[in-house]
């Protein structure tokens, strides 16, 4: 189930969220992603945004496919970054066991809690061997909406790690922080890289 909320305030707010997360060059993060990856692989941007994060992928040499569930942010992929995005839920994944890496940077955490394994199944199906899944969520506990109207759902460490151990990932590195959002609140967040055997 896809909050409607949620993906209005993004489809409506796409050009300054563009604004806001764009940088010069990708994140150390994303460098590290790519690096981990096998040359030209495969890879699915999930939740993509405005774009920046698959735009960098593609001139790195990799095959993107780049989904999010907000028509204004698939609009601003396409005409800012020259991505072919493509509208679509976390349930329009194609499980075909074929994608070496799955970038899932702070998009997973707008899906009601109740759907995360069967989420994490889905990606695990689509990961071929040794295939790497990158997650990106807040954490906390329970599910609220923020000062915007965007709707959370917050994990703590072994809650989002036993899902993914459940579904066949190996946990190879997790990473901590705390930043301003969109809302320009301060949150605490976490980042894991989960690998298929």
């Amino acid at each position: 189930m896809t909050d409607k909320q949620t993906v209005d305030l993004y489809s409506d707010r796409a050009a300054d969220y563009a604004r806001e997360v764009t940088t010069p060059e990708p994140s150390a993060r994303l460098r590290a992603f790519m690096a981990a990856l096998p040359a030209g692989g495969r890879v699915l941007d999930l939740g993509c945004g405005p774009g920046n994060s698959a735009a960098a992928m593609l001139a790195a040499g990799f095959d993107v496919d780049a989904l999010d569930a907000a028509e204004g942010m698939v609009r601003v992929a396409r005409e800012s970054y020259g991505v072919p995005a493509r509208v679509g839920t976390f349930a329009d994944i194609d499980t075909d066991r074929t994608l070496d890496g799955i970038w899932a940077n702070f998009s997973l955490l707008h899906a009601p809690r109740a759907e995360m394994p069967g989420h994490l199944a889905r990606l695990a199906a689509a990961l071929g061997p040794n295939g790497l899944l990158h997650i990106g969520l807040k954490t906390g506990t329970g599910a609220a909406r923020d000062s915007l109207g965007r709707l959370y759902t917050y994990y703590e460490d072994p809650e989002i790690t036993g899902l993914m151990n459940a579904e066949g990932f190996e946990i190879e590195m997790r990473e901590t922080g705390c930043e301003p959002g969109f809302d320009g609140v301060e949150a605490p967040w976490i980042v894991l890289w989960g690998r298929r055997a």
